[in-house]
């Protein structure tokens, strides 16, 4: 039989080509498994070029949880207690704490809620992308938390942190009038709380025993830790926003603060890191403010007799205190000076220059202070007037609670 080569030409020719390749170079799984290595080494570069995802570790996220459950709690307390036993309840709830913890807690706090702005979080991951710059700005972070401050998007950092805790500051300001306004109001025979409210309170001694006892140290709550752990290392859940924008020098806590956020936005701040971030939650300001309200609360629970002092006691020196020394730790009050005066048709020489304007009752650092200057802060003393606000007495002779605002030289 004769073949027909002409018809099986293109098959042969295919055939020949294919093998001639095939002989030639790689098949195309091949080629393919070569380009994902390629992919995968140009992938792990890049990689050694980013920082470390951002970690901040559990233990700053337990102290963030014992201020912020503590000082909520505080925030929801009203005037208008029905009975002696509702008073003694709430100072128990009030007593319950640790000045140093809370202290150590707001700014922990303030850390994570600086991991909430997206423009710090960012700035600061791009300002560290080289492993080389990485190094050294974690190295100044470390040697002068205020460092943190000047990393692109730290004003809008401590923007969002100042206008949080200013909101949970006025929270706590509402409720402490709340309750010294109610420790006015039942001293007068018109309130059908009166009977019980001006009666002696019973075992005072032993109250002032049980509040002293309470004084300690707590457990942070699992499901706030939790929930502020997710938070600090995802930067949502906490449904904040940023108010206005609040330019330094910042308070040693916002400072800090902001160095711990940083550090966790560069992968510095994780387990391995933990003495680092306990050391950045030291704040003096607010410890020395804290532990001086915690002595007063005592004096003024040992010298209180009747019932209505002894919510005097809660809302001075707990509510209002904890809001006293929060704000002055990190909303310290700016220093307001004045130009020179104008001259005018008197005959009599002008002052070469206006004295400063008084900003507010408690004193605060000046503004040209550098940024890591301590506010100077003192809670409120029980020689403090009584508020302007309070109804008048019935008579001229002084209450013993207005005494105790007053002073022994009233």
């Amino acid at each position: 039989m004769r073949l027909n080569i002409r018809s099986q030409g293109p098959a042969l020719v295919a055939l020949a080509v294919a093998g001639l390749l095939s002989s030639c170079g790689p098949s195309q799984a091949e080629l393919q498994a070569e380009e994902m290595r390629i992919a995968a080494i140009e992938a792990a570069a890049i990689a050694a070029r980013l920082p470390p995802p951002v970690a901040l570790n559990d233990s700053v996220a337990r102290s963030a949880a014992v201020y912020l459950t503590f000082t909520r709690d505080m925030a929801t307390i009203r005037g208008g207690f029905s009975s002696p036993q509702a008073v003694q309840e709430a100072l128990r709830r009030g007593a319950a704490y640790d000045p140093n913890q809370i202290s150590r807690g707001l700014v922990a706090y303030a850390s994570i809620l600086a991991l909430q702005s997206p423009e710090f979080v960012a700035g600061v991951r791009q300002a560290g992308a080289d492993p080389i710059e990485r190094r050294q700005i974690i190295d100044r972070i470390v040697a002068n938390p205020a460092y943190a401050s000047t990393l692109p998007g730290g004003e809008a950092a401590a923007s969002l942190v100042m206008g949080v805790l200013e909101a949970d500051i006025v929270a706590l300001s509402t409720a402490a009038d709340s309750v010294e306004s109610d420790a006015y109001n039942i001293q007068y025979t018109g309130d059908q709380r009166n009977g019980w409210g001006r009666a002696t309170a019973d075992n005072r001694e032993a109250r002032l025993q049980a509040v002293k006892d309470l004084s300690r140290p707590v457990m942070a709550s699992a499901s706030e830790t939790a929930r502020l752990y997710a938070a600090s290392n995802s930067g949502t859940g906490l449904g904040v926003t940023a108010g206005r924008t609040r330019r330094g020098p910042y308070a040693p806590s916002v400072t800090n603060a902001l160095a711990m956020a940083a550090l966790a936005a560069l992968g510095a701040a994780g387990d391995n890191a933990v003495a680092n971030t306990d050391a950045l939650q030291y704040d003096r300001a607010s410890q020395d403010c804290l532990a001086s309200s915690k002595l007063n609360l005592y004096q003024c629970m040992a010298a209180a007799r009747p019932t209505y002092e002894d919510m005097f006691c809660l809302g001075r020196h707990v509510i209002r205190d904890l809001s006293t020394c929060a704000r002055g730790a990190a909303l310290p009050t700016a220093i307001i000076t004045v130009g020179n005066p104008t001259q005018s048709g008197s005959r009599s020489p002008a002052p070469t220059r206006s004295p400063a304007a008084e900003p507010q009752p408690l004193p605060a650092p000046s503004v040209e202070a550098p940024a890591v200057r301590e506010p100077t802060i003192t809670p409120v003393p029980l020689t403090t007037p009584a508020p302007t606000q309070s109804p008048a007495a019935p008579s001229t002779v002084q209450s013993p609670t207005q005494r105790l605002n007053a002073g022994p030289n009233s």
